[in-house]
């Protein structure tokens, strides 16, 4: 009996081991299969010369590092209660109900203007983001910031994985067909996308689920206006200067903000653990 007493303990110590493991670094694991399927078919669209592969090497290309970085920040020990497939559908329906939404609104305001100021593009975006993430508080029970968080990066992933194949697409047709022209949008866009639209909407949307929280007071309504203004500022700047070091700076700002919101929500949603104990 003692034997199988110790082999249960160490079963159970081996299966919180590997439980730990998948939890904290399971995004590692997405991004490298992801990573090993672009380039396989990459590999296979060089050697057979196949345009059939095109869609998914941009589809690839667009959507691993987004994915990734979704379930990267949902491995966070945060107290959230929205699953992995209510994400999926936010990244995918307000993926596509932002970029209809942002093109068209885009397209009057051109129309409108006769020139598309970079605030408008900006704000535009940044609010067409923020539609199904706002029909998510509304509409369930996912109410808490940690909720609020991992909806807006997911939403801003879907936008972002949809843009960059956008870009990936017009870029194969004026490189005409030159596939390591598009490689290098791929790449950049898709390394930048966490640090940009993601980091962004999710910063949005965790104060707006903060707002909610806390009764539509005139601060949380203060502190999320002020966190849509800044992200639609940081917007504004990405597309307005354009060079290395601007994106080293503002991805820096992004992230660094992104961190600290997690932190702080972590910390609380292990505060009011430890208190409800």
């Amino acid at each position: 009996m003692a034997g199988i007493g110790a082999r249960t303990s160490v079963e159970r110590r081996s299966h919180r081991a590997v439980s730990y493991w998948s939890r904290r670094f399971g995004w590692l694991a997405v991004l490298l299969a992801g990573g090993g399927l672009f380039e396989a078919v990459r590999r296979t669209l060089i050697d057979t010369g196949n345009p059939n592969l095109v869609p998914s090497l941009m589809l690839l290309g667009a959507a691993v590092v987004p994915v990734s970085f979704v379930a990267f920040v949902q491995e966070r020990r945060l107290a959230f209660t929205v699953s992995g497939g209510v994400l999926a559908g936010v990244a995918v329906v307000g993926g596509v109900i932002g970029v209809v939404v942002a093109g068209l609104l885009e397209y009057k305001t051109l129309q409108t203007l006769g020139t598309l100021p970079m605030i408008a593009v900006a704000l535009i975006e940044e609010t067409a983001k923020l539609i199904v993430p706002v029909l998510v508080l509304v509409g369930t029970r996912h109410r808490s910031g940690a909720d609020g968080l991992l909806v807006g990066v997911a939403s801003g992933a879907g936008f972002a994985a949809l843009e960059t194949m956008g870009y990936a697409f017009v870029t194969l047709i004026l490189s005409r067909g030159n596939l390591d022209v598009v490689d290098k949008v791929l790449l950049l866009r898709g390394l930048l996308s966490p640090a940009g639209h993601m980091a962004w909407t999710g910063l949005t949307a965790a104060a707006l689920w903060q707002a909610y929280a806390h009764g539509w007071s005139r601060r949380s309504i203060l502190l999320c206006v002020l966190t849509f203004a800044a992200a639609v500022a940081a917007h504004t700047a990405w597309d307005s200067i354009g060079t290395v070091p601007a994106y080293a700076v503002l991805a820096t700002l992004g992230l660094g903000a992104l961190a600290w919101v997690t932190h702080r929500l972590a910390a609380r949603s292990r505060g009011v653990m430890v208190d409800g104990g």
